[in-house]
């Protein structure tokens, strides 16, 4: 079931799990099954991605530096670590798969 459209050729190709594979801006993109161009999230999923790592990166040097003062913070410190990190991978695909439009993609690589 495709819901979303190919910014090259205007079909509808993508479906959400495609869309969230295909990443932001810095990543390559997953190619069309239509036309075979890159497509990728726009300038949004980029930005998203960067204020979701730095805030949950935040939260954990919080936690690391402030878990040998609270007992409770301390005995749940490392499943609260684990967490984060793993969200930092999870949570920007989830909400690429839903949330952002599929643009072009303007990466250049060297080798094909």
């Amino acid at each position: 079931m495709s819901i979303y459209t190919c910014p090259h050729c205007g079909e509808k190709t993508f479906t959400p799990m495609r869309k969230a594979m295909a990443g932001n801006m810095r990543s390559k993109g997953k190619t069309c099954p239509k036309c075979g161009n890159l497509c990728v999230n726009g300038k949004g999923a980029t930005i998203f991605d960067a204020l979701y790592c730095l805030v949950a990166f935040i939260f954990v040097v919080y936690i690391y530096l402030n878990a040998e003062y609270n007992d409770w913070l301390h005995f749940y410190e490392i499943p609260m670590v684990l967490g984060l990190v793993l969200s930092m991978f999870l949570v920007p695909r989830i909400v690429h798969a839903f949330f952002f439009k599929l643009e072009q993609s303007i990466r250049i690589d060297a080798y094909k």
